[in-house]
């Protein structure tokens, strides 16, 4: 069971968002038992060890909507015996309805996960008042579990707006949320009132991080690309701050930064959401770090134009990871 409920403030850094790795046979809907647990257990070790601050999973790149209870309760049990308490992990538990969300959540809590990344149930277009009684709801099912929220308007069909961030600021135990986009940030930061720490993805860190200094974390699927690049990001803002010199930053974002672009279909971000499984577990098989592994069904199918890109966006990503391993070198020697 989660030891303690966490607070805005202790959540910092760099959270990487891991795809649930499969085995070979995975894309057929006959398959049973497709979790490769001992690519899960090297991956959360690899990750730690790279010095990432937390770790996300099981939302729509992690499959959660496609798994099985059997499989999903294997990879929680995974994530928590490999992380062992070193870092915070927080695990998807939602379901289409308040129930089952309910009883998973309750299960995640008792295999030793630190929270849960919470979005709302894939049906109906939530209301307002709907989704925020569901947070409301859950919180107050299993007290002792720490909520990311997970604010993703394609999944989801809500937009978050920004008197849903000022009710969820109520819940004490929404401390996180994986947040999409900056144009909203200012904003939403002033309803959630230093209440929720805000994670948004990693190529916008560094615009969100100079616009409000309480911006101090992000999340990253990328890091299972290659973590050196998201653990740099992380510590050169860190520096910047520390410094008031934003140049090395700057810098590296300019590096990093058109590693986005063949990621995403024709630069629509809609599109990627229509194929973001088969297009981020291509991106992370390409980047050569992780092993991800085959789609399960049914959003297995994807435009193999769409998965080139994926893939040259993984491998420009790990390129970028092994310049920074070899600049290491050379600053040691």
């Amino acid at each position: 069971m989660a030891k303690t409920l966490l607070s805005a403030t202790d959540v910092k850094g760099a959270w990487a968002i891991i795809p649930t790795p499969s085995k070979a046979n995975a894309s057929d809907w006959r398959a049973t038992k497709t979790v490769d647990l001992d690519e899960t257990a090297r991956v959360v070790n690899g990750l730690i060890d790279a010095g990432i601050n937390g770790i996300l999973s099981m939302g729509t790149l992690g499959e959660a909507a496609t798994m099985t209870l059997d499989e999903k309760l294997d990879f929680m049990r995974a994530l928590v015996d490999a992380a062992a308490g070193r870092v915070p992990v927080f695990v998807g538990t939602t379901c289409i309805n308040t129930r089952d969300t309910v009883a998973l959540t309750r299960q995640a809590l008792e295999l030793g996960a630190d929270g849960t990344m919470l979005g709302v149930p894939m049906w109906c277009a939530p209301s307002l008042d709907v989704a925020v009684q569901f947070y409301k709801d859950v919180a107050e099912a299993v007290p002792e579990m720490n909520i990311a929220i997970y604010a993703n308007p394609e999944a989801f069909k809500f937009d978050f707006p920004r008197p849903f961030w000022a009710q969820v600021a109520e819940i004490p135990q929404v401390v996180t949320a994986k947040y999409i986009g900056v144009a909203n940030l200012l904003p939403d930061l002033a309803a959630i009132r230093g209440r929720i720490k805000l994670l948004p993805i990693d190529f916008d860190y560094y615009g969100a991080a100079r616009m409000d200094d309480s911006v101090d974390a992000f999340w990253s699927s990328g890091a299972v690309c290659h973590p050196l690049v998201t653990t740099t990001l992380r510590d050169l803002v860190v520096q910047a701050r520390a410094s008031g010199d934003w140049s090395a930053a700057k810098a590296f974002m300019g590096r990093l930064g058109p590693t986005a672009a063949p990621l995403f279909p024709n630069g629509s971000f809609k599109e990627f959401s229509t194929y973001n499984i088969a297009l981020e577990k291509a991106r992370m098989d390409a980047g050569g770090w992780m092993k991800a592994g085959p789609v399960r069904p049914p959003y297995h199918l994807c435009p193999e134009p769409y998965l080139a890109g994926a893939r040259k966006s993984g491998q420009m990503w790990a390129e970028l990871g092994k310049a920074l391993e070899a600049e290491d070198l050379g600053a040691a020697a």
